[in-house]
């Protein structure tokens, strides 16, 4: 991103490759994947029939886990869904996590979120064509009389909606609070230590000495488990609107 000046007014030039614009939020996306590609290649080099090495066992212990997260939770006949799955969790949780290393995270920006959703809905509407055929499909929308049709085409569309904004609405929610509470000890530190005379009063008052180890705690709930939770909660509406879409009406 470049940055120019002219008199009083800031100017920012975003880069554009190909037509699109490459905002933070799609750089931090793919430094996101490129550290999770770097890890499942890590992990997955020098495997053996049996394992004899830590990396190995973690490896399996994760492979199984979202095995299991899936399975349980859809039924065998989903396992296809375990790549997915785990990529979508574990592509939000490390989102999410980011923050903690102090960059903007790409799940505070809603368009990372609606993509991911609008992903969802295809594969909904994909295994509810697939059980039902395309006229059971469309047939549907007039369930259980005609005249609801309008509201099942409303509620259909809702849900990618509803799954995007529930996710960006807690990550950015955690981050706007995080950057008013960190102002707020801002004005703090000068309230207490800018009414010291001299020099002293000066220096310690342009300091926040109260940013120190309070914001922490704040990140602890908003960064790491608010994060974690909601990447959870994401994959789990995923699972079952999918397994519910699979079910026929018949």
């Amino acid at each position: 991103m470049e940055l120019s000046v002219t008199g009083a007014k800031i100017y920012y030039t975003i880069p554009v490759l190909g037509g699109i614009p490459i905002t933070e939020s799609i750089v931090n996306t793919w430094l996101v994947m490129a550290v999770i590609v770097g890890l499942c290649i890590w992990l997955t080099r020098g495997l053996e029939v049996r394992p004899t090495s830590k990396k190995q066992i973690v490896a399996e212990f994760l492979v199984k886990t979202a095995t299991n997260f899936v399975e349980g939770n859809m039924g065998k006949q989903f396992s296809g869904y375990v790549p997915f799955i785990a990529s979508l969790f574990t592509l939000s949780m490390f989102s999410n996590l980011s923050s903690l290393l102090g960059i903007y995270a790409p799940t505070a920006e809603l368009s990372t979120e609606m993509a991911w959703a609008l992903l969802v809905f295809v594969l909904i509407t994909y295994n509810k064509v697939k059980a039902n055929g395309v006229v059971g499909y469309f047939k549907g929308y007039t369930q259980p009389i005609f005249i609801l049709t309008p509201f099942n085409i409303i509620s259909e569309i809702a849900t990618p909606i509803s799954m995007a904004f529930r996710h960006f609405g807690n990550i950015a929610s955690g981050s706007v609070i995080t950057a008013l509470v960190y102002a707020a000890l801002a004005a703090l530190s000068h309230a207490v230590f800018g009414w010291l005379p001299g020099v002293v009063g000066e220096v310690l008052g342009a300091v926040p000495l109260f940013q120190v180890g309070i914001p922490a705690v704040l990140s602890v709930y908003f960064d790491l488990f608010s994060g974690c939770l909601q990447a959870f909660i994401f994959s789990m509406l995923t699972m079952m609107y999918i397994a519910s879409a699979a079910e026929t009406d018949a």
